[in-house]
């Protein structure tokens, strides 16, 4: 099984059983461990350089 250059901004689960989100900034290809939304909203998730873009979220 290949891996894609691509990669999803839905959450894998890794082999330690923790989730993973990817940072939804364009063209970053970090993990998104900080979560934005609002009430049960779906969460949008950003590395900790873009997290700024997922404060707008709660605002």
């Amino acid at each position: 099984m290949g891996m894609s250059d691509e990669q999803s901004t839905a959450p894998y689960k890794a082999p330690s059983g923790l989730y993973v989100h990817w940072c939804e900034h364009p063209g970053c290809k970090k993990d998104g461990s900080r979560g934005f939304a609002v009430g049960k909203q779906a969460p949008h998730w950003f590395c900790y350089e873009h997290k700024a873009e997922g404060e707008r979220y709660i605002s």
